[in-house]
């Protein structure tokens, strides 16, 4: 197979004022790591989140005081605000009176099915999607044991799905992760052929972001590289603006969005004669500052430099002292070495 793989069909369900499925572009979102009830911490948090593209937010709802919460901190922010519910229904009906734009919760905690139903009643006359969310380590029991893990979680989401859907509800979006990336991805090949519903795809705990990145992206990027997928979060131990930073870069490799530059840089290897690690890293700092999408290359010798630095919007290939500067494919001009940062950052500015 070439290229990347037809995107999967799906019902559009819309959180707030976003689109998730149904064709739409597939959404970044994160979860705010601090305590709910703070709300000024809260609301500073969703709204660093913001400034680096986040399009929808997730906060925990432990107790009745940060169900509560949810109102003023929608009234201080403008991104979608999702309730992370679990073990209580009460709570859910609570972040549903204080306006949630959606709720995640995994029914098979929530209790018995009355329960279940009265969320989702309250949920309907709101219109207020409902997330299945199960994660590997928390499926409930079951008496087959043949099953695999993936399996597990497809068989309970489909059961919920299932409930859900006989009390008159299909607002649904359904995530299955694991932090094994083959159980996550061969859980959401299965569910996507047996449900119409958007999918929340990630691999949930991966870990600290020099790992974590990488998992997520093997993970996330196989997914969604055979189509399947309609909004991601990369889960990250570490402030959660990396988690919406290293979102948008799976996206951008796989060219399904576009958004902030793209940084090429060479691996500096021994024929580079310039310290093009430290050029890179001022670089990609200053690129920071930037949300229109833009490609900028930084390369450290003539082998690769050239071709590269052409290839992109701006580009520089560094020589021994010297450096050529391209705009668009052309050659603009030679600078000294103490000028390579300023020089190329003046280039970014004119494209």
């Amino acid at each position: 197979m070439t290229g990347i793989g037809p995107r999967r069909q799906s019902k559009p369900v819309r959180i707030g004022n976003v689109t998730i499925g149904g064709g739409a572009p597939i959404v970044v979102q994160s979860m705010t790591n601090t305590d709910t009830r703070d709300v000024r911490s809260t609301i500073n948090q969703i709204k660093e989140l913001e400034e680096c593209g986040c399009e929808l937010v997730r906060v925990a709802v432990p107790d009745m005081e940060a169900a509560r919460a949810i109102r003023p901190i929608k009234a201080g922010v403008s991104t979608p605000v999702i309730a992370d519910i679990h073990f209580d229904y009460r709570l859910a009906l609570a972040a549903i009176e204080a306006g949630c734009d959606g709720l995640r919760l995994n029914p098979g905690n929530i209790g018995d099915a009355e329960k279940v139903s009265t969320v989702a009643r309250a949920a309907r006359e709101r219109e207020v999607p409902i997330r299945i969310g199960l994660n590997a380590g928390s499926l409930p029991p079951t008496d087959n044991t043949d099953l695999t893990v993936a399996e597990r979680m497809v068989t309970a989401a489909l059961e919920h799905i299932r409930f859900l859907e006989s009390v008159d509800f299909d607002l649904i979006k359904v995530s299955l992760k694991a932090f094994d990336v083959p159980t996550t991805i061969e859980a959401y090949r299965d569910i996507a052929e047996k449900i119409p519903y958007p999918l929340h795809i990630g691999v949930t705990e991966s870990g600290l972001p020099r790992t974590g990145v990488i998992r997520s992206a093997v993970g996330i990027g196989t997914l969604l590289y055979m189509g399947i997928g309609d909004t991601i979060r990369v889960s990250l131990t570490a402030h959660p603006r990396e988690e919406v930073v290293a979102g948008y870069e799976i996206l951008k490799s796989l060219d399904l969005r576009q958004r902030g530059p793209v940084l090429v840089s060479c691996p500096s290897c021994g024929r580079t004669e310039v310290d093009i690690i430290s050029l890179a890293q001022a670089v990609e700092e200053r690129l920071a500052k930037i949300d229109r999408p833009i490609k900028v290359a930084v390369m450290g010798c003539v082998v690769n430099g050239p071709g590269e630095a052409k290839d992109a919007d701006v580009g520089i290939a560094c020589g021994k002292g010297r450096g050529v500067i391209f705009r668009k494919g052309e050659q603009v001009r030679t600078v000294e070495e103490r000028d390579f940062l300023e020089a190329l950052m003046a280039e970014v500015e004119r494209v």
